[in-house]
């Protein structure tokens, strides 16, 4: 026979109940049950020391210095399997017992450290090793007790290998064990489980147990009812154990019905109907069927559930049907974007091939050009003209590859690239893709985001683009990819060489008085809560805000500006609402006074002024050049050109930007020295060597345009320094179509006479005195035309260039060719700079 030992350490708990044969984890914290803990459990180093008294229903007291309370009479001996402690959020330990036997407790011998008692065992530990006599004894009480064990243990999943095991142990343990371990699982209060315990006769035990056991067979037959009601609950069910599911005992229309609403059969079914490629079917299967084998518990169940589920919501072979009229589509690009004629004209021709060609390959644009012409929302417009889903992937600041191609399923949180997340979110295989800043991609440690593009944004590729997180080809031959970009030096060339690039060049003015007209004003009128009725804008006041407040190429900075002006139209008519309601309350004889006052005295130019703020305003309120300066301030831009070519030594160039063209001026100087040259205005190197070959070029011929310096020699450097500065000192300059206006100036300052004041230039120069041709006259010769600048010098093999200008700038403007430096110099002076022809006298030598 097996005993236990006749004085046991006791354990007071409050909490919950342990019946021999259960484990149970309890956690103690006062000053007695840590003591116990230290001493006995963790110094123990024999079996007996294990064994502790595990008593009920009894609270330890906080202090040491507390008496014991009445212990409860039956308690229940426990071997001590496990030992944690803890420091937070206070000291204690947390028990992993398992009980053995009950006893009962004959005298308590010692309060402090910790109790300790001499106990009486009650349950006999050897009856556990024959099953028979126990049997014979119980009878038919046994047996049915038995019989509702089975049924309520059928009654679960037998899948779950818990279940299983439960339903092993019910035919292999002895009978008398099983009341008490049964009870420890279902669900009982505390106060039932005491009386199990104190129940020390086997048949009173199985007499109190078996109407536990009817109560929770009961309580799942209805939760079946209710289950069979709800098709999408889940099938896991709170009945003895939260992870507990009900189980089905045959193959019934039942099950099969279950089955059917079951989440891993209806994923199958969907991956079986999805009309996915071969490849990925097959891989789907394949993961399918791991699925099945897998635990729920596992971590690699969910990320093989996300993938499958991504796999079925993708868009194989879903697309939009495309609206193909050229005539509809040329009316909705004309009514969402005024010019922007290359970029309508290559958008029909699209559509054109398509009607002739339906398998046609989506072509792969980028549009170039500066901040705030309307590349972004002119791809939304092609959306809408194509009837197509529009997604947009922010590229600016990218410097991760797996951004574009995904992560591998290998990694924790792995996660699919953003171009399969964006067909994931339209839902379709053939939408317009804008990738938005492509020229702001950054490499890292990570890898190049631009190289990963390669394969998306190439014709021949994307038909089998494969994500590293799908794993799979996937076609993207139909997408119809745009990309952005303020300018195509920062592309990598194999990536630009696979686009169909686009220039966008900035507006001019007339251009945006037309969109502020068509477009803007409207808009924020809306924004605004105004009406055309409330205020005006002329087409004067427009040109004066696009001059004197705004130097763009685009339209944001204008926008804003007519956003600060409704603003203050808003503040006027609020202020009018409530002062016109005021009247009611006072006499009719002080209204009509205030009612002629307000006619007499409300005026435009009055828009902020403080002393009529009280004053309803007259409607319309009318914005002229008054208004402006009192709701945008100062101009913040002056026509200063002609102020700043005053004296010798300043010139006018044209500088192109990715924000638009720009004009720039040149001043030199000079004084005495030893001959050096100093450029100032943070130039790059290909402009300091232009101002090098422009100093080389005129010392060169500086007899020839009688060229000379302060003290009339000929050799411009000779005891003369010279400097040349490109004002707006904080702003990087570097290219080389400086050279011409570098040159001009220098001749201005050595030659003492004025550059026209109407004249701007552009061009690249040699030693021998040619002009080059240069990039971006378009954005150059625009930026001359907001400036008011009437001629402008240009290569003369950029002539080509000027057709991409509109009529009516290149009609406002004189366009001079220059192939050489003559040229340039001729048209840049009044009455040209002609080259003073001198005989020279030659001294024999004979």
């Amino acid at each position: 026979a097996i005993q236990i030992p006749t004085r046991l350490p006791l354990v007071l708990t409050h909490e919950s109940v342990l019946l021999p044969g259960s484990t149970m984890r309890t956690s103690v914290d006062s000053p007695r049950n840590m003591q116990l803990v230290r001493s006995r459990l963790l110094k123990g180093t024999s079996l007996r020391s294990t064994i502790i008294g595990v008593i009920p229903n009894t609270s330890d007291p906080t202090s040491d210095c507390d008496d014991l309370p009445n212990l409860h009479r039956i308690g229940t001996a426990a071997l001590a399997v496990q030992v944690v402690g803890s420091n937070w959020p206070k000291p204690h330990y947390t028990l992993l017992v398992t009980g053995l036997c009950r006893f009962q407790i004959l005298q308590l011998l010692k309060e402090k450290p910790y109790p300790i008692a001499e106990v009486q065992q009650l349950d006999r530990l050897e009856q556990f090793t024959n099953g028979h006599k126990s049997e014979e004894e119980l009878g038919e009480l046994s047996e049915q007790f038995y019989k509702y064990a089975v049924q309520l243990v059928e009654m679960l999943d037998m899948s779950v290998p818990a279940v299983a095991k439960l339903r092993r142990l019910l035919d292999s343990l002895p009978r008398e064990a099983l009341p008490d371990i049964l009870t420890s699982i279902i669900r009982t209060t505390n106060q039932e489980k005491l009386q199990i315990l104190d129940a020390v006769r086997l048949e009173e035990r199985f007499k109190m147990t078996i109407p536990l056991l009817v109560r929770q067979i009961e309580g799942l037959k209805l939760l079946q009812k209710t289950r069979k009601s709800k098709q999408d609950d889940d099938k896991r069910v709170v009945a003895i154990r939260p992870n507990r599911r009900i189980s089905h005992g045959s193959v019934t229309e039942d099950e099969e019905e279950e089955e059917d609403h079951d989440d891993v059969v209806m994923l199958e079914k969907k991956i079986r109907t999805s009309s996915m490629s071969e490849q990925a079917l097959k891989v789907c299967l394949k993961e399918i069927k791991r699925l099945k084998k897998m635990p729920q518990s596992m971590p690699e169940y969910a990320l093989t559930r996300n993938y499958l589920e991504l796999m079925v919501e993708l868009p194989w072979n879903k697309s939009t049907k495309d609206r193909l009229e050229i005539r509809a589509a040329r009316i909705v690009l004309d009514n969402d974007h005024y010019a922007m004629e290359k970029l309508k004209k290559r958008v029909l021709e699209y559509l054109a091939v398509r009607q002739l060609k339906n398998n046609l390959k989506g072509p792969i644009l980028c549009f170039v050009g500066p901040p705030g012409v309307g590349k972004t929302s002119v791809g939304r417009s092609i959306a809408k003209t194509l009837g197509r889903e529009f997604h947009r992937i922010a590229l600016g600041g990218v410097c991760d590859q797996s951004d574009i191609r995904g992560h591998r399923r290998t990694y924790v949180g792995s996660m699919p690239g953003r171009i399969i997340n964006g067909l994931k979110t339209v839902g379709v295989n053939n939408p317009v893709f804008l990738l938005d800043e492509v020229d702001k991609l950054a490499k890292s440690l990570q890898g190049d985001p631009a190289a990963a593009l390669l394969e998306v944004l190439d014709p021949e590729q994307n038909h089998s683009f494969t994500d590293h997180y799908l794993n799979v080809a996937f076609d993207l031959s139909q997408v119809l990819f745009i990309a952005t970009a303020n300018t195509t030096a920062t592309i990598p060339p194999a990536l630009l060489d696979r686009m169909e690039v686009i220039q966008v060049p900035g507006y001019t003015q007339e251009e945006k008085i037309e969109i502020a007209h068509r477009h803007l004003i409207p808009k924020q009128l809306e924004l605004h809560g105004l009406t055309p009725q409330q205020i005006q804008i002329p087409q004067v006041t427009t040109l004066g805000i696009i001059t004197r407040y705004t130097r763009e190429a685009g339209v944001r900075a204008l926008d804003r500006k007519l956003g600060a002006i409704c603003r203050a139209v808003a503040v006027k008519v609020a202020e009018g609402q409530h002062k016109e309601a005021k009247p009611d309350r006072a006499e009719v004889g002080e209204g009509e006074d205030c009612k002629e006052h307000v006619t007499e005295e409300a005026k435009p130019e009055s828009i902020s002024d403080t002393a009529d703020l009280a004053l309803p305003p007259e409607m319309p309120i009318l914005i002229d050049f008054h208004a402006l300066k009192d709701i945008l301030g100062p101009p913040m831009y002056d026509m200063e050109v002609s102020e700043r070519l005053n004296q010798p030594g300043v010139a006018i160039g044209l500088a192109w930007t990715p924000l638009g063209g720009e004009i720039m001026f040149v001043e030199a100087s000079r004084m005495d020295g030893e001959g050096q040259l100093t450029l100032t205005g943070q130039l790059g190197d290909v402009m300091k060597e232009s101002a090098h070959l422009a100093i080389s070029w005129l010392r060169s011929n500086a007899k020839r345009y009688q060229l000379t310096n302060a003290s009339g020699s000929f050799d411009l450097l000779d005891n003369t320094d010279i400097h040349l500065h490109f004002p707006a000192g904080a702003v990087t300059k570097d290219g080389p179509s400086a050279g011409v206006t570098i040159v001009t100036c220098l001749a201005s300052l050595f030659s003492g006479r004025l550059v026209c004041s109407d004249v701007a230039m552009t061009g690249e120069i040699t030693l021998r005195g040619l002009v080059l041709p240069v990039g971006g006259i378009k954005d150059k010769v625009l930026a001359a035309h907001r400036a008011g600048l009437k001629r402008i010098i240009i290569p003369q093999r950029n002539e080509k260039d000027l057709e991409e200008i509109a009529a009516h700038v290149r009609q406002e403007l004189t366009f001079v060719l220059a192939s050489c430096l003559d040229q340039v110099l001729n048209a840049a002076f009044d009455g040209g700079f002609a080259v003073r022809a001198r005989l020279e006298h030659l001294n024999s030598k004979l």
